[in-house]
């Protein structure tokens, strides 16, 4: 089973950009922020799955776009192009977010366990089954689709804080089994932001006005949400970390080199063709499962592998570190090269793999991150000015 709304293939990705790329200027800027409801997301480009497996990136949309249109025309979708850079590059240099929500999240399954009111209510929620008709709308239609309009992750983001009283983790946890895109930095950052705890004390309010008239109408003079943002100031945020330096990939022609896919980046690295390996295996690491306490929906896992065998259709497919570190043994690999795997459950599989293993893993990290993601220090507003720079660097070179 798979989302109808994404083919799980790059041709499919590359023609949505295509079809998409003459309206990113001034009709994206107008109407980005209307939720017409699922299938007629019509002025939005719903790149996002391909983007979250790499099979396009930030150069790919953007340079697509400026063949189209001028910077400043585009420049409202590449603000939300580059906003997925930043969100990473903040997460880069602060992984104990992700150790947190973790611990967070192991804490709140017993608590769902034992607290019936707690459970019931974030079942109800999941289940799209609150009485609020667009939340519950938004919910069956997340469930069904694996996406949500940008709009009403957020309506849905604050009603389920706000409104329900359930707790942000949760929510986080839920999107994050659900959506294709599912991403950990910008899902836990988004979440975060919505719950006042990213800019700390500035929360994002859900409002019957703002949901009438951005739906087009269709939910008109929704009753029972909150009027007030409670907030409890959080722990003070993790001290920043600089951003790893990488290994540089030394081997030699003669050696046996394994390429790794996994699930946070399906295209090889380019020192490999630069190079001219020819790899003795090709593998797919999925960490789909470990991303959370609970099952994620069949369509994220789905769309993931269906893709990677679109991508690479003689890839083993990998679940766990031990399968690593067998598909190793079984090929005599001296050594495995793989894309740069970030904060996430796939970074944790490699770390827990790396113990066993008998031989080096090369991580690769795309030239666009290494230079974007050391500027993502503070807000965004600081790090959009190094925007340009990039465009000039990656896109006009």
């Amino acid at each position: 089973m798979t989302s109808s709304l994404f083919p799980p293939s790059a041709a499919a990705a590359h023609a949505r950009l295509a079809d998409f790329a003459p309206s990113a200027g001034v009709q994206y800027a107008q109407k980005r922020n209307f939720d017409l409801g699922a299938g007629a997301h019509t002025y939005v480009s719903i790149l996002s799955p391909y983007l979250r497996m790499k099979i396009l990136d930030e150069v790919d949309v953007s340079r697509a776009v400026l063949a189209h249109t001028d910077r400043k025309e585009a420049e409202k979708f590449l603000m939300e192009v580059w906003w997925r850079t930043y969100w990473k590059g903040w997460m880069e240099q602060r992984p104990a977010i992700w150790t947190d929500i973790r611990d967070d999240l192991t804490r709140l399954q017993n608590e769902v366990q034992t607290q019936s009111g707690l459970r019931q209510r974030w079942q109800a929620a999941c289940l799209g089954q609150t009485g609020i008709v667009p939340f519950d709308t938004w919910a069956q239609e997340l469930a069904a689709t694996g996406y949500l309009h940008n709009h009403a992750r957020m309506w849905f983001a604050s009603i389920w804080i706000f409104t329900l009283g359930l707790p942000w983790q949760l929510g986080a946890d839920f999107f994050l089994r659900h959506l294709l895109d599912g991403d950990v930095a910008l899902n836990t950052l988004s979440w975060r932001w919505v719950a006042g705890i990213q800019t700390q004390g500035k929360t994002y309010l859900a409002d019957a006005s703002n949901i009438a008239k951005f739906t087009d109408g269709r939910f008109v003079g929704v009753q029972g949400l909150a009027q007030d943002a409670f907030w409890i100031a959080p722990p003070l945020p993790p001290e920043r970390q600089d951003i790893p330096a990488l290994t540089a990939y030394s081997g030699q022609p003669t050696d046996r080199v394994g390429v790794l896919l996994h699930s946070d980046d399906l295209i090889p690295p380019d020192v490999l063709v630069r190079s001219g390996f020819t790899p003795v295996s090709t593998a797919y690491l999925d960490g789909t499962a470990a991303q959370s306490p609970w099952k994620s929906s069949p369509l994220v896992a789905n769309f993931r592998t269906a893709l990677m065998h679109d991508v690479a259709p003689h890839a083993n497919v990998l679940y766990g570190p031990e399968a690593l570190v067998q598909w190793a043994k079984t090929h005599r690999l001296d050594h495995i090269v793989t894309p740069h795997a970030p904060v996430g459950s796939l970074r944790d599989s490699l770390g827990r793999a790396s113990t066993s293993l008998s031989v080096p893993i090369f991580e690769v990290r795309r030239a666009v991150d290494t230079a974007a993601w050391p500027r993502a220090t503070a807000g965004f507003f600081k790090f959009r000015q190094h925007i340009p720079d990039f465009l000039d660097q990656f896109v006009r070179a």
